[in-house]
């Protein structure tokens, strides 16, 4: 047990080395970050200046904004840490070791879990210091809300980072558009009773959905269902376990092909 848990901080770790070695790699953590929390707090500002009702933007929307940004950090913290690999040919290396997939899979995670702490620290200080934002405005709903976004970015990463193993460094600009891709889809910034049909039936099998519909009711007629929130989690938790098992399968597969050892910088098939 004692090994396994060491493994595991040993991924994470190196990836602390690799940051704390290059400055560009942590700059990406605070700029996109602080670009879109200025972005939209000056949107929601105008918002509020220009709107009759009196209605408040910020919490709504700016809301939204960090809270999808949060969801993003923490995807992106795993595929990141998995394509330093592949940009590193490393994976011999690591699966030539004890490493097992589960050790490997939980250094990505710890990684991620880190990265996605900053940047949430950082759009707080921003959103709060700038816009008068605070996340407290949500009470004790803040961490559920969070854990789910959290669960279903780990989900979404393992399951990325599993396709480009499969299928080469070159399918890696699959990774980045995901979020902006499935944003329609969760309604981030609108009911999805707004959307057709086949997209709300999409919507409801992701568990963002549940997260920003809930935000939306508490925040706009003070009600909250929770067990609309417990889907949500139950969904997240079943993708976990679906990734893991689907990234076990490609690296199962990897290893059997000998396709880890001939990884190189294009598609392999």
């Amino acid at each position: 047990m004692k090994s396994s848990l060491r493994r595991t901080l040993a991924i994470a770790l190196r990836q602390f080395y690799l940051m704390r070695g290059s400055p560009t790699r942590l700059l990406p953590m605070f700029a996109w970050v602080a670009v879109d929390v200025l972005l939209w707090g000056f949107i929601t500002r105008y918002l509020n200046q220009v709107s009759k009702a009196g209605f408040d933007f910020v919490p709504a929307l700016l809301g939204a904004v960090l809270m999808w940004d949060f969801f993003s950090r923490v995807m992106q913290g795993v595929t990141t840490a998995f394509l330093e690999d592949v940009w590193s040919r490393n994976f011999l290396n690591l699966f030539a070791t004890p490493l097992r997939i589960g050790e490997y899979l939980g250094g990505l995670v710890l990684t991620s879990v880190l990265g996605s702490l900053v940047g949430l620290a950082v759009m707080l200080l921003l959103a709060s210091g700038m816009f008068g934002f605070s996340f407290f405005d949500y009470g004790l709903l803040l961490l559920p809300f969070l854990l789910v976004l959290f669960c279903f970015g780990i989900a979404l990463g393992i399951a990325a980072s599993a396709v480009v193993l499969r299928f080469g460094p070159a399918s890696e600009w699959l990774v980045w558009p995901i979020p902006a891709l499935l944003s329609p889809f969760v309604g981030v910034f609108y009911p999805l009773s707004t959307l057709p049909a086949w997209m709300q039936a999409i919507g409801h099998c992701l568990p963002p959905s549940y997260v920003f519909e809930g935000m939306r009711a508490l925040v706009l007629q003070q009600s909250f269902a929770p067990q609309q929130l417990i889907l949500g989690a139950t969904l997240a938790l079943l993708q976990i376990l679906l990734a893991c098992w689907f990234f076990a399968r490609v690296h199962t597969g990897a290893l059997r092909s000998g396709l880890i050892a001939r990884y190189s910088a294009e598609s392999v098939s």
